[in-house]
């Protein structure tokens, strides 16, 4: 039988047992996954971006104190763009049980393939941001969307080209993924502002070794059509060089606009002071200019994480995503869990990031759903 100094003793090794087992607890990391590929040629920039973005909110939340006094991190998996990859990996995320959201999932379409499958939704675990707006596919459960879908890029284009009032207009698309889709929405949407197509001209891009020649035979196309404006439905690397093999064509003074996915800087590499004027659509806010609360901050916190990092649309979004997780982890309470995260979304209704806003609700997940028109300036500069 126990002696009563005994039993107090018992009691409280027993209390501080449990109260390291709870400092142990949220000491622990809160990981937040992401599927991206920064070594594919393909998506290798955007995917720096967006990684860069990211962290640089994350360590402004750790610099104060994390959440709830716990640091919150990015894990990056890189599905190489191979087909099937990404729902892999992001199995190998719900499996980890440290990994409480996901986030700036990049590749439209691995994303799509996601959306089909129900991963995301039957395990739980929210999907913040992913680089994708196209409401078919960021409609899918637990998917909280930020950025513009190529739909409404797409549909700004041809409103721009009709008030400029252009009359010859070519479409030059990709062979995967989303080019197909996008051609059969910027046919639909020409017809209604009585746009003239006069050519649908398709660049080969899933094949790497037949990519060179196609964008070469597309630019040739494009030249035979004689536009006077020209949709470039297109991403990757065959789209700077795309836009090169038009500006050394006779279509170089075609108007061109090119979707928000086209890297001015890499058009700039290409085609030189011939990419000034080219119009490209942006499903995020203008980085450059502080004119919104947002941009004043993420400015802010760029020069003092990240000064050597250039300012960019992707690294902007990047840290849109990441202050939309935080919150929501935030929101969680004191023990955020997977379950919780998903709560606090879906009650966080309209939340201002800064001058521009997020509506989530159970019924609807709407994320900023406006688009912005840039124009390519002296050096590849983006202007609006």
């Amino acid at each position: 039988m126990f002696s009563r100094k005994e039993l107090v003793l018992q009691v409280v090794g027993f209390v501080i047992l449990a109260i390291l087992a709870m400092s142990l607890a949220f000491s622990q990391d809160l990981v937040v996954g992401q599927v991206s590929s920064q070594t594919s040629p393909v998506t290798a920039m955007n995917a720096k971006g967006l990684y860069a973005g990211i962290n640089v909110y994350f360590e402004h939340t750790n610099a104060q104190g994390g959440v709830n006094g716990r640091k919150v991190r990015l894990v990056n998996k890189d599905d190489q763009l191979a087909q099937g990859r990404m729902i892999e990996q992001t199995k190998e995320f719900v499996a980890d049980k440290s990994v409480i959201a996901l986030i700036a999932y990049q590749n439209t379409a691995g994303i799509t393939e996601l959306a089909k499958s129900g991963v995301v939704g039957d395990s739980r675990i929210a999907l913040i941001a992913p680089f994708q707006g196209d409401k078919s596919i960021v409609s899918a459960e637990g998917f909280y969307p930020f950025r513009s879908g190529y739909p409404d890029e797409v549909a700004a284009m041809i409103k721009e080209a009709a008030f400029q009032q252009k009359k010859r207009l070519v479409i030059v698309y990709q062979s995967a993924t989303f080019g197909p889709s996008m051609l059969k929405l910027a046919k639909e949407l020409a017809a209604k502002e009585k746009l003239n197509i006069v050519a649908e001209i398709m660049v080969e891009t899933a094949v790497a070794d037949k990519v060179e020649a196609s964008v070469n035979a597309g630019g040739s196309a494009v030249a035979n059509a004689d536009p006077d404006a020209i949709l470039l439905l297109m991403g990757g690397r065959a789209a700077p060089m795309t836009v090169g093999a038009i500006k050394n064509s006779s279509a170089q003074d075609a108007q061109l606009y090119g979707m928000s996915i086209l890297p001015s800087a890499e058009v700039y590499k290409a085609a030189g002071d011939k990419a000034r004027g080219i119009v490209i659509t942006q499903a995020v806010p203008f980085p450059y200019s502080a004119t919104l609360p947002l941009v004043s901050q993420y400015q802010k916190l760029m020069k003092q994480y990240a000064p050597n990092e250039p300012l960019s649309f992707t690294t902007l979004e990047g840290f849109i995503a990441g202050k939309i997780t935080v919150e929501a982890i935030k929101r969680a309470g004191n023990n955020p869990t997977r379950e919780k995260v998903i709560k606090a979304l879906n009650s966080m209704g309209q939340y201002d990031l800064g001058g521009i806003s997020v509506d989530y609700s159970p019924k609807s997940r709407n994320g900023w759903g406006s688009v912005d028109l840039t124009v390519i300036g002296a050096n590849g500069r983006l202007l609006r």
